[in-house]
């Protein structure tokens, strides 16, 4: 997996956003509560937020994004033949969508 940009500008910038209010907020809340262990998990996931607007790389699109080319590349042949010389339409070649 290639770590390249995989989010906009403007999609970075409310990571960041969000990422620092989070982070802000579950710095003030172990300060008053500094037994509450759960307030450390939600400042690493606001870092985690902020980590990712500022480098513009999101794990988890980039793995939804390599699921959908995996299955677009099951699911679709590379060319429209079989191996016995026939082609193949639209609809033997598309998988069904019932919606």
């Amino acid at each position: 997996m290639n770590v390249t940009k995989n989010i906009g500008i403007l999609n970075a910038l409310i990571r960041i956003t969000i990422g620092l209010t989070i982070l802000s907020w579950s710095t003030a809340k172990m300060v008053k509560h500094p037994w509450k262990e759960s307030y450390v998990f939600i400042a690493l996931c606001g870092a985690m937020k902020v980590a990712e607007g500022i480098v513009r790389f999101c794990p988890v699109t980039a793995l939804f994004r390599e699921y959908k080319d995996e299955m677009n590349d099951q699911f679709l042949p590379a060319s429209n033949q079989e191996d016995d010389g026939t082609t193949l339409d639209a609809d033997q070649i598309l998988p069904y969508n019932p919606s």
